[in-house]
């Protein structure tokens, strides 16, 4: 018969749950104590529900990897299931850390909030408190996400990472006294607090460009932006006319509406709407390209002065034209203005909220909107002379590179805000927030009463 397995002493439970001295990543305060996690925390895996018994309305929810999201779990999408009789292990109660078992992204967790029961679904774990007297869940929710990285680095698999909940139990973990983990959660809420606060400013300022961009534009084309330069150089009010594009422009046509003959080894290239990118042309790797013969059959007269506007599909995107060998397609129409209009000037009025909701009015189709060359030339363009069309010009880059910069600080200042949180969980973890009390009792200590109470 086999020998009967001999419950382990006090002493051999602590020497499983410490990790040794050579083993501790870094230092910690003298009254923390480095632990493995699977001392404090145990781990259940997902279950393998059957496909034919889920539902999108009825019964309770599935969570999945999918359902993980910026270290919460979102129900808004989550699948249902009818099944029955499932094991208490595979229920998620509220607080319970569900982290992302396997797949590009292995490591990623978060809180259960909900007050309503769900299922660990398979590949999603659920790191649980063991005892909470010795471990708070704030603490390790936040000790979690700290380590999202260090987790997928341990992940074993290649094209498919997978972590178990071996690996997880063995990892290490700083365990300080349960009176400081509060005190650390509470100082990591109020930080974070703070800046979220001032990542939300700069969200709104990072968000608000298109709309001070139409602001800026609306200014400059009702004339309000260079009232001032008017009456420095005695030009009246009363100047702008309203003249139809047709009127301005020496040309206005689209591309061929059909298929060229494609040549992988072509030097001439056949471009879309899609090729525009608000300055020039943009020539990409999936650009087709054609022969000279198919080019000679299909080019049309373009120059220095062709402003190129996307009227099929994603309606309003611009270019000048840059002098590449190009057939234009239907979704390009292009404009070749005449003496009284400034290309400059024509390009920014086509993104002024005015002209778009007009090409949106007069755009068919539901699904994929097509803008009539018929609509483009019967526009009415707002003309002032061509010296304040260049002032208006001179001030909307300006003044767009400004609220570039702007943007840009935001976004930069955002990207910092989300450096310096996790500069703070590191610094927390290390007992570095300045909230540790030396003379409160080892964790140790309280290690040692748990282990001897269970």
């Amino acid at each position: 018969m086999p020998k009967k397995k001999t419950a382990l002493t006090i002493e051999e439970r602590l020497q499983q749950a410490l990790v040794p001295a050579e083993e501790q990543p870094y230092e910690v305060p003298e009254n923390w104590v480095w632990v493995r996690l699977g001392a404090v925390c145990f781990f259940e895996n997902g279950y393998a529900f059957k496909s034919d018994k889920f539902s999108s309305e009825k019964g309770i929810p599935v969570i999945r990897i999918s359902n993980i999201k910026e270290n919460n779990v979102d129900l808004d999408d989550c699948i249902k299931t009818l099944e029955e009789n499932i094991d208490e292990k595979f229920i998620v109660h509220q607080g319970d850390l569900l982290i992302a078992m396997s797949g590009a992204t292995t490591g990623k967790n978060g809180v259960y909030i909900s007050a309503n029961i769900a299922y660990l679904n398979q590949r999603v774990g659920n790191i649980k408190v063991k005892n909470k007297e010795l471990l708070i869940e704030k603490f390790r929710n936040f000790y979690i996400a700290n380590m999202q990285n260090e987790i997928l680095n341990t992940a074993y698999g290649g094209a498919q990472p997978n972590i178990s909940s071996q690996k997880m139990s063995v990892m290490t973990f700083p365990l300080p006294p349960l009176s400081e983990q509060q005190r650390i959660v509470e100082r990591i809420e109020e930080l974070f607090a703070k800046l979220d606060e001032a990542k939300e400013r700069l969200q709104e300022v990072a968000n608000s460009f298109a709309v001070r961009k139409a602001a800026i534009l609306h200014k400059a084309f009702t004339g309000e932006l260079t009232q001032q330069w008017r009456r420095e150089n005695g030009v009246s009010d009363e100047s702008w006319e309203e003249v139809s594009l047709k009127e301005l422009s020496s040309v206005i046509g689209d591309g061929l509406h059909g298929t060229p003959v494609y040549s992988e080894n072509g030097d001439y290239y056949f471009i879309n709407g899609n090729n525009f990118d608000d300055s020039f042309i943009a020539i990409k790797e999936s650009t087709k390209r054609v022969s000279i013969e198919e080019y000679k059959k299909y080019a049309v007269n373009l120059n220095d002065n062709t402003v190129f506007l996307s009227i099929n599909g994603t309606l309003g995107k611009t270019a000048f034209y840059n002098g590449e060998p190009v057939i234009l397609g239907k979704s390009a129409c292009y404009i070749n203005v005449g003496e009284k209009l400034d290309k400059r000037f024509l390009k920014e009025m086509f993104h002024t909220n005015a002209f778009i909701n007009y090409a949106n009015q007069k755009a068919t189709g539901s699904t994929i909107k097509n803008l009539g060359l018929k609509a483009i030339r019967e526009y009415l363009v707002p003309l002032p002379s061509l010296p304040e069309q260049h002032e208006i010009v001179r001030l909307i880059d300006d003044l767009l590179a400004r609220e570039r910069k702007a943007q840009q600080t935001a976004e930069q200042a955002l990207a910092s805000i989300d450096l310096m949180k996790k500069s703070i969980l590191a610094r927390a973890f290390r007992g570095e927030l300045g909230t540790n009390k030396a003379s409160e009792a080892s964790a140790l200590e309280l290690l040692k009463q748990v282990l001897a109470e269970n």
